[in-house]
């Protein structure tokens, strides 16, 4: 699934920031902390996902404000779940003000007048409208003005996190279902309750594996990487573990396929001069005969291969998706 995608990248530096207002203009008024003459470098990336739209944003330091003739001129009754990755966010809507601390999701109306202000930082925002969620909207409307506390806050946090990594490798035909999923995954998140657990199972053992996952990358080089470190850093239980890690051929198989999935990376990288045997040494494999039989048995190659290619053959600049016409709005009116 590719992505509907706004830069102002390419946009002459003079007129980058006005080229950002006009993408949100019929939404919000923005207002940038600092003077926007050295450019406004920012991007939007939106995934329209059946009946809701999951965006990532990030941009320089702002103040975004929907007021009541934002609110009366560009209806949009869509509720919006926002996850922040390290900077505070200051929110004002109704008589509520919240300063929400960065991976803490909270939840506001575009029904609302609202003011949100933060630093320089990237954000995942899952917007909703009622029209499709009508279901949720006792618990969305409870919610309004309000942060998602842990541990529910951290489950959906991590959740979208989830979503923002998958979708680019999901089919058309799997949008609706995947659009139902989030719905029952929100709900049990805002007002959990028993009759749900069913429907939401499936999606929390996926968040359990993304923050296996993601344990794993980060101790790639730790030779003390095994079930007892991720069970202390992930407070899990180690037949849990054992448990979602099956379909992966187990945890010792899954931790050597990331590190030689590393390997491939970093001996795909014409500018990385270590040698083979440094490689190996780093990713611990214990030498590097080892290492070159398992690595040509995953790829069918040798590390020598690989590292062969990437000294001849040119890299492809990545596809840059241009503008979507019509600003966000547009695209939240036909969700």
């Amino acid at each position: 699934m590719q992505a509907e995608t706004f830069s102002t990248e390419n946009v002459p530096i003079p007129e980058q920031f006005d080229a950002w207002l006009g993408w949100f203009g019929r939404i919000f008024d923005v207002l940038p902390h600092d003077p926007p003459h050295g450019g406004f470098q920012a991007q939007n990336m939106n995934w329209q996902i059946g009946s809701c739209m999951l965006s990532r944003v990030w941009a320089p330091a702002i103040r975004v404000v929907r007021n009541i003739t934002h609110v009366r001129r560009n209806p949009l009754d869509h509720w919006v779940i926002t996850s922040g990755r390290h900077a505070t966010s200051l929110i004002s809507t109704g008589d509520k003000t919240l300063s929400v601390p960065p991976g803490t999701p909270f939840v506001v109306s575009l029904s609302d007048e609202l003011t949100s202000e933060r630093l320089e930082d990237g954000r995942l925002q899952l917007y909703m409208s009622r029209d499709n969620f009508s279901d949720l909207a006792p618990a969305l409307d409870r919610a309004r003005g309000t942060v998602v506390a842990p541990p529910l806050g951290a489950l959906l946090r991590d959740y979208l996190r989830l979503l923002e990594r998958i979708l680019p490798s999901v089919g058309s035909n799997e949008l609706e279902r995947l659009s139902d999923a989030i719905g029952a995954m929100v709900a049990a998140c805002l007002a959990p309750e028993q009759n749900r657990a069913e429907s939401v199972g499936p999606q929390i053992e996926l968040i359990w594996l993304e923050r296996i996952r993601r344990a794993v990358r980060s101790n790639l080089r730790s030779p003390r990487l095994g079930p007892r470190l991720l069970c202390q850093q992930l407070s899990i239980s180690r037949s849990k573990l054992y448990r979602l890690m099956d379909a992966e051929g187990g945890v010792a198989r899954y931790i050597q396929s990331e590190r030689l999935l590393e390997a491939y990376a970093l001996l795909s990288d014409p500018r990385i001069e270590r040698s083979i045997t440094a490689i190996a040494d780093e990713l611990c494999f214990s030498d590097t005969s080892s290492f070159s039989r398992v690595f040509r048995r995953e790829f069918g190659a040798t590390p020598s291969d690989v590292r062969a290619a990437s000294r001849t053959t040119p890299t492809s600049p990545a596809p840059v998706n241009g503008p979507t016409v019509g600003g966000l709005y547009s695209l939240l009116r036909s969700n």
